[in-house]
């Protein structure tokens, strides 16, 4: 990354004038104000129009090109082909032996709030105080300086989920980000993308509150039970919203038809809102499908459980995490299109993980659900590649019809749909974010690398330069440093 776009990234919010700039008077009252879809940190951009030739393109769209072209200007795909019309001012990246894919994306990550070197003083990735922690957010632990972020750059990764840990049943707000440089959370948030719910079934809750604390839930009835608390919960507080809602409708119509002489009296009549409840507000988010829930969960049977109760309260679980029994139920998954995330060949260590299989994910695929290949590894996201290549092997082996494109697509399409971003990310087409990785060979190689990763356009990582440096890491002066 250019030494100017990290002084410009340090610098965006500093004045041009000696005298520093007035701050604005504080808020007389705070009020939660709507995320623009669109909005973004300070980035750098690509000063000219940029040509990647790749001698293969894999677009993930239904079109594979050999060799092909792809034109980004001002950060999105702006053309793809064999021979795009290339801006007489543009840049040209000739990589013939190399194929160019989507940038990964990792559903399931805790980068930054288990970073890596992973120490007390930065593990916040669980709020492992109460069984249903649904207020807080992922995005208030994240450190943007882990060292594992521009590691997983490397990896060809553009994208991940941070979600919270597993300990509790509700354990809060994931958010999604994009693997650009940042000075705090939000600076790294992907622009528009909607928030997650953690949930988590099985061993983990009751061992954490029934073993360890003696106290519900100890039981996975005793789980079962404390989802349905919370969403019933849920369902009151929005109800009781809508209900005020629409009493100050009335009220505000009754108010434009007084005469004058009635509206100072009608004015003190003004209802009052219910009181904000920040853990319910998130469940009523979820039930009115405003945020993805993505739920831990290992067993078939425990699946099935979970779909039940979205359906008792009028929720959809997006994607279940780990799940390594999925193949089990695979024709209902495909039938209610809930994703699965899980990984190539993990198992067996612990009960509940005992009856996986490495042909899992292809399994799945096969019966027409959302397979996606996930890490939940500081380690696994460097090679998600790897990863699926080895599920694609597994699947082949059995006798499945499985092409790379479909391996390659359990780690860019499915996850980018899994998170709410496909129409965003994850394929490459024309009005699509240029999150973008070039492999020096065919990209589920065990010998391939990403050799150039941009994010939204931006070179990100160049392997001739090595990963980018978190000021964490003390001593190491960046290339091309004064």
């Amino acid at each position: 990354m250019k030494l100017s776009c990290i002084f410009a990234l340090v610098t965006a919010c500093a004045s041009t004038s000696e005298t520093p700039p007035r701050l604005p008077a504080p808020p007389t009252a705070i009020v939660p104000a709507p995320r623009p879809r669109d909005s973004r940190a300070p980035r750098c951009s690509n000063e000219k129009p940029l040509v990647i030739r790749a001698g293969t393109v894999w677009t993930i769209a239904g079109k594979t090109y050999s060799p092909g072209e792809v034109l980004i200007v001002d950060g999105r795909i702006a053309a793809v082909g064999e021979n795009v019309e290339r801006p007489e001012d543009a840049e040209v990246i000739d990589a013939p032996a190399a194929h160019l894919t989507p940038g990964l994306i990792d559903t399931h990550s805790h980068l930054g709030v288990y970073p890596t070197p992973y120490i007390d003083a930065v593990s916040d990735g669980n709020e492992a105080t109460s069984p249903v922690t649904a207020e807080v957010q992922t995005v208030h632990s994240f450190w943007p300086q882990d060292p594992g972020l521009p590691r997983a750059l490397a990896g060809g990764v553009t994208a991940l989920q941070i979600l919270p840990g597993s300990a509790n049943l509700v354990g809060g707000r994931a958010y999604t980000i994009k693997l650009h440089p940042g000075r705090g959370a939000e600076d790294l948030r992907f622009p528009g993308a909607p928030e997650g719910l953690k949930m988590a079934c099985g061993e983990n809750p009751k061992r954490v509150y029934g073993k360890d604390r003696k106290t519900a839930p100890s039981t996975r009835m005793g789980n079962v039970a404390g989802y349905r608390a919370a969403f019933q919960d849920a369902r009151e507080y929005r109800d009781k919203w809508q209900r005020s809602r629409e009493k100050l409708a009335a009220w505000e119509k009754e108010l434009a038809a007084a005469k004058p002489e009635e509206r100072e009296k009608k004015q003190r009549d003004k209802p009052d809102p219910p009181d904000r409840n920040l853990q319910l507000e998130t469940l009523a988010d979820v039930l009115d499908g405003k945020i993805l829930v993505h739920n831990h969960c290992y067993r078939a049977d425990e699946m099935l459980v979970m779909l039940g109760v979205a359906e008792e309260f009028g929720f959809a679980i997006r994607s279940f995490h780990h799940a390594v029994e999925a193949y089990k139920i695979r024709d209902v998954l495909a039938a209610r299109k809930v994703g699965v995330s899980t990984w190539a060949d993990w198992w067996g260590f612990k009960l509940e993980a005992f009856d996986g299989i490495p042909e899992n994910a292809a399994l799945v695929a096969s019966a027409g659900a959302p397979a996606i290949i996930h890490s939940d590894s500081a380690v696994g996201v460097q090679r998600l590649n790897q990863e699926a290549a080895k599920a694609l092997a597994k699947g082949r082996a059995m006798g499945l019809k499985l092409t790379d494109e479909d391996a390659l697509r359990w780690v860019t399409a499915n996850p980018a749909w899994a998170l709410g971003v496909e129409d965003r990310v994850g394929t490459i087409e024309v009005g699509k974010m240029a999150d973008l990785a070039l492999w020096s060979g065919p990209p589920l190689s065990v010998y391939s690398r990403a050799e150039k990763v941009w994010v939204d356009g931006v070179l990100e990582h160049d392997a001739k330069k090595g990963p980018r440096r978190s000021d964490f890491e003390l001593g190491i002066v960046e290339e091309g440093s004064p």
